[in-house]
């Protein structure tokens, strides 16, 4: 993630765009959009250690290849970088959703929530250490040397996994094929009714948070005029704030009811984003703005975790993979939409008039998910059919 974050940075100070910040992320989410519905069904029959090393390696040589191209040219020409990030996303679609399928594996169903909020403990702390890691190196290196990290990241990661016990998928009956098990992933998903529209919820969440978190250092660095470091630090609190939320959930995830911190969750989001969108661009906006992103970081966790909680707890696990990536899928199929829309309308109107928009929307999503009743009792009538099993 350092690297992540160094590319971001770099085309932030190269070319201030919003549009350049929403293309670089709208082709870090197109992967997963696309090709989650067909990953999902081979995560269900493939080795699943193989799943998690083989995209690590592809990432790695992509590195090297954008690295040579600073070392050679000087420069990073946009599209090869706008190449390695879509290459990166692409390794993502195929190891997120393998990790949330191997976790119903190792785990009991009742400490699955728990296990989900530890494991966002430690993606928070990697979101802490990776922009403090990498506001230093982006100072001290020049891009194509930091690139190289990714090589190591792989050498390590491929490393430990060789060490690491995954239990083999059930073999699948003979002949069945892959786009069958999609189709079955969508209709194990919309046959789940109160599942299903907490899912169509989240996904219009998407539209409107996704494209205010791709322009995170933009107002940090154009509407508050601050500085790489400045974005860095708003990263590391937003992810301290992530840190606290998953901490949380990780000792004292053992809700009876997981759908009301679930909204909780919305609300707060929805509040500090519109909030950061009427703030003064001074330093007292700056300084307001760096509290309210720990306030948005640490009710994120709750939305994801108790999200994929909940996911995790309704499928046997030997279907998870095909509903996981379906169901991954709608998550995040709005946000491209509206990160095609959010960067001429931050260029034109405002990025800080962006998170207003956000922030609204995202609190009609909470209203939407209270107010329909399927939704809204799902995980106690989930909780109740595992009892009663």
């Amino acid at each position: 993630m350092t690297v992540q974050y160094a590319i971001i940075w770099y085309l932030t100070e190269q070319t201030g765009s919003a549009t350049i910040l929403s293309i670089a992320t709208l082709l870090g989410m197109l992967p997963m959009i696309i090709l989650s519905p067909f990953v999902g069904p081979y995560i269900d029959r493939l080795n699943k250690k193989g799943l998690l090393i083989v995209p690590d390696i592809v990432a790695a040589a992509f590195a090297v290849t954008l690295s040579l191209a600073g070392v050679f040219s000087g420069s990073f020409p946009v599209w090869l970088i706008f190449i390695s990030l879509f290459v990166r996303a692409v390794a993502q679609t195929f190891q997120m959703p393998t990790v949330q399928s191997i976790i119903p594996a190792i785990t009991p169903s009742d400490e699955l929530t728990k296990v989900n909020g530890r494991l966002g403990m430690v993606q928070s702390a990697n979101r802490i250490i990776a922009p403090a890691i990498g506001v230093i190196l982006f100072a001290a290196l020049p891009l194509q040397w930091l690139l190289l990290i990714d090589v190591l990241g792989a050498v390590l990661g491929v490393g430990l996994l060789t060490f690491v016990n995954i239990p083999e998928n059930m073999v699948m009956p003979h002949g069945r094929l892959a786009i069958a098990d999609t189709k079955r992933g969508y209709y194990d998903l919309v046959n789940n009714k109160g599942l299903w529209v907490v899912v169509l919820i989240g996904a219009l969440s998407s539209l409107f948070i996704m494209p205010a978190a791709s322009m995170y250092p933009l107002i940090t660095m154009d509407y508050f005029q601050g500085t790489v470091g400045n974005a860095g630090l708003v990263q590391i609190i937003y992810s301290i704030g992530m840190l606290v939320g998953g901490t949380i959930i990780g000792f004292f995830g053992r809700w009876s009811d997981r759908m009301k911190p679930f909204l909780l969750s919305y609300v707060v989001i929805g509040i500090t984003l519109a909030i950061s969108g009427f703030l003064p661009p001074n330093q007292k906006g700056f300084i307001s703005f760096v509290i309210l992103s720990a306030f948005t970081g640490l009710a994120i966790p709750f939305f994801d975790t108790l999200l994929m909680a909940m996911i995790q707890q309704s499928y046997p696990s030997n279907q998870l993979g095909r509903v996981m990536g379906f169901a991954m899928t709608l998550l995040n199929l709005p946000g491209p939409f509206g990160l095609v829309f959010a960067g001429p309308v931050a260029d034109n109107v405002g990025v800080e008039s962006l998170f207003i928009i956000a922030g609204l929307g995202t609190l009609l999503c909470a209203f939407l998910n209270w107010l329909i009743k399927p939704a809204k009792n799902y995980d106690k009538q989930l909780q109740q059919n595992i009892q009663n099993k």
